[in-house]
């Protein structure tokens, strides 16, 4: 049996409450949680020689993690999307298209990851859309064969981000209904995840396979983590068997 911690964390382009731009406040919040698997979105990636202007890179490196990035849209110069790190081995990862016509384009990135010789996990990184009625439309997109529902896949998926979903949605009760979740109410009490300094909506979520049994959950909120981004981190150890 191994425990392995995930984190999921929406870090609002490195730009805190108090509109300053530091990826290394992201990488001490990120330090903190001590996770092993760490799903970003809103991750801004500019190639220049400022290395910290391609967050992805740059926090992956300040961390000793290795990662993989998912374009979603451009911005001025810059490749936005989702970003998985990871301490364990990335073996492949690809980016599946969930847009919806005339919404911002939106995307989940699948990596896999090692856990042993013959085990690895099967991790998706998503940022659904604002809108109910797009949100409706991503979800089934989602739960496509090529995508979620691959046979290859069951058994050994976590599904981590921001689901820009607070109440009992479509989109909540299908995950509710196919996946093992953090239950907000009770592993993470009456904390929230948004706003990041006075939280009042959950948005961020983690789900996963059966094979997966949940240790612990829970929100990080440290006094860093307040100001570093407009989400807080959700934290949850996994204990799955690979043998």
């Amino acid at each position: 049996m191994k425990t392995v911690r995930i984190a999921t964390y929406n870090i609002h382009k490195c730009v805190g409450l108090d509109r300053r731009f530091s990826p290394e406040r992201i990488v001490d919040v990120l330090r903190e949680t001590k996770a092993d698997v760490i799903a970003l979105q809103e991750v801004l990636c500019h190639s220049n020689p400022r290395v910290r202007e391609n967050q992805a890179q740059f926090i992956a490196g300040e961390l000793g993690m290795n990662y993989s990035f998912g374009k979603n849209r451009h911005i001025r110069t810059g490749q936005y999307g989702n970003a998985v790190l990871s301490r364990l081995d990335i073996l492949e990862s690809e980016k599946f298209d969930i847009s919806v016509d005339k919404r911002e384009p939106r995307g989940v990135l699948r990596a896999r990851i090692k856990l042993s010789r013959t085990k690895y996990i099967q991790f998706f990184n998503l940022h659904l859309g604002t809108s109910f009625f797009e949100r409706r439309k991503q979800v089934h997109k989602l739960l496509a064969s090529h995508v979620l529902d691959k046979k290859s896949f069951s058994g050994k998926r976590i599904i981590a981000g921001d689901f820009n979903e607070w109440t009992n949605g479509l989109t909540t009760r299908l995950f509710k209904r196919n996946f093992k979740g953090v239950d907000a109410k009770l592993h993470l009490g009456k904390k929230r995840t948004y706003p990041g300094v006075m939280p009042f909506l959950h948005l961020d979520h983690i789900y996963f396979d059966k094979d997966f049994k949940l240790r612990k959950a829970f929100l990080h909120k440290s006094r860093t983590a307040l100001i570093a981004s407009d989400h807080l981190p959700i934290v949850a150890d996994l204990d799955v068997d690979i043998l």
